[in-house]
């Protein structure tokens, strides 16, 4: 790992001093370090490498309701003084933001878990190398796969101190490693392509690289022969690939800067049932391992795992301390980012709980529908939650697969969508937004 030029802390602890000396009234700051190595195989042998280290620092001022964030690499004391000089005077000169602030002392987290995020540590490219041929080479052996595109694979590692003029200060340490491929298949002149992918704290919480390139090669040969289907109302059910999208868009309605703009879909639905009963969306920040956990939020407040959607009524909205403020309301641990800059808004690792119907269940249980596998640009209305996005997939009818199907739009809005998302059972924790698989009944399909 980098080598710094002093402690990381007393690094944050001098610049803040700076800035409060130079006519700041609050101020944060964080250090971050990180290094990585990718590799990339082509045809049975090594393609590329590539070995990254990275540094910087980051510093926001606040004079009163003015703010102004900086950020630089150059660690130097000279470099460090000429930053902090210049957020002061940017701070200075800026409009006044009525709601910006730094969280009081009182808000402040105390007890900060240990989550176990640090991952494998260094991994030798020699191993990265091996397991993407493997990978690549399982793939491959797949009946009908012509070639892989790209193949590829890396390990991660960072370390990061925030620390406020308010007293608070915590230390990160993080790892992952991914391993991912795109294959490509032929029939009769046709190609398709797929991939799989998968990111993990730990090795061993990651499927074999034969196992990734198996799944890589199945699902690719298995779109051959994709065609359309006629323009229909029709069931939809999100395989889990996807259906973590639908999460994303209900997170950005009950996004707090947005519901204080205004411009949010559930603006006014606050303690309503917005998806039917039995349906629950929790975020949870203190998952072991997760690939989104953290100890704090992005301004240094406790974080704790919560039901964001209670047997389908919304409890709450996503709050740091500027849209909390807008609203008359309390902050409520979703500050993302922060010390530094502005925060943001953002949740940890969010999830849809499992049902009780596997996916084949549900397509047996329709007459007929489409099941989603690949999703391309989706479009929705922040105002109305109106919905609409290209997808690929497989058409199916009295509980099987008929064909693979491509060159469709699905259509509805997101509202009447929510409320009649029925969850499977087949939920897999893989990253920071996951599902399983959502059944939707009387979706439009635009297609031929």
């Amino acid at each position: 790992m980098t080598q710094l030029p002093d402690a990381p802390e007393h690094i944050l602890s001098n610049l803040i001093e700076t800035c409060l000396k130079a006519g700041a009234s609050d101020v944060d700051a964080s250090l971050g370090v990180s290094e990585g190595v990718s590799v990339e195989v082509r045809e049975g042998a090594l393609e590329g490498i590539e070995r990254s280290e990275s540094q910087g620092v980051s510093l926001r001022c606040l004079i009163g309701h003015r703010q102004a964030s900086v950020s630089g690499s150059d660690l130097s004391a000279t470099a460090l003084a000429t930053l902090a000089a210049r957020c002061v005077a940017m701070a200075e000169a800026v409009p006044e933001d009525p709601y910006c602030g730094i969280a009081p002392a009182s808000e402040l987290a105390t007890d900060l878990p240990v989550l176990d995020l640090s991952g494998d540590g260094e991994m030798a490219a020699e191993l990265l190398e091996r397991e993407a041929l493997e990978a690549e080479a399982a793939a491959l052996a797949v009946d009908g796969v012509k070639m892989v595109s790209s193949c590829g694979n890396g390990c991660s590692q960072s370390q990061s101190w925030v620390a406020s003029s308010n007293g608070f200060a915590a230390h990160r340490s993080g790892g992952s490693s991914g391993l991912g491929l795109a294959a490509v298949a032929e029939r009769d002149g046709a190609m398709e392509r797929d991939y799989e992918s998968r990111s993990v704290r730990k090795l061993a919480d990651r499927p074999s690289a034969t196992e990734i390139g198996r799944i890589a090669g199945e699902r690719t040969v298995a779109r051959l022969g994709s065609r359309k289907v006629k323009t229909q109302t029709a069931a939809v059910i999100y395989d889990r690939r996807v259906s973590a999208s639908l999460i994303g868009a209900f997170l950005s309605a009950i996004s707090g800067p947005g519901v204080a703009r205004g411009v949010s879909f559930l603006k006014d639905r606050m303690g309503d049932q917005v998806f039917a009963k039995g349906v629950n969306l929790i975020d949870d920040p203190l998952r072991p391992r997760g690939m989104g956990s953290r100890a704090h939020d992005g301004e240094g407040r406790a974080v704790a795992r919560a039901n964001l959607i209670d047997d389908g009524v919304l409890t709450r909205w996503l709050l740091n301390g500027s849209s909390a403020r807008q609203l008359g309301l309390e902050p409520n641990g979703y500050a993302s980012g922060g010390f530094g800059n502005p925060p943001g808004v953002g949740v940890s690792n969010a999830f849809i709980e499992a049902g009780q119907q596997s996916p084949a269940e549900m397509m047996a249980g329709v007459r007929h529908g489409l099941l989603v596998t690949d999703m391309f640009g989706p479009s929705i209305n922040p105002n109305t939650g109106d919905y609409s996005v290209g997808v690929a997939g497989f058409w199916f009818a009295n509980g099987e697969i008929v064909h693979p199907v491509s060159e469709v739009t699905i259509a509805g809005d997101l509202p009447s969508m929510f409320a009649r998302l029925v969850p499977a059972s087949d939920l897999e924790f893989r990253g920071s937004r996951d599902a399983p698989s959502l059944l939707i009944e009387d979706m439009s399909i635009a297609g031929d």
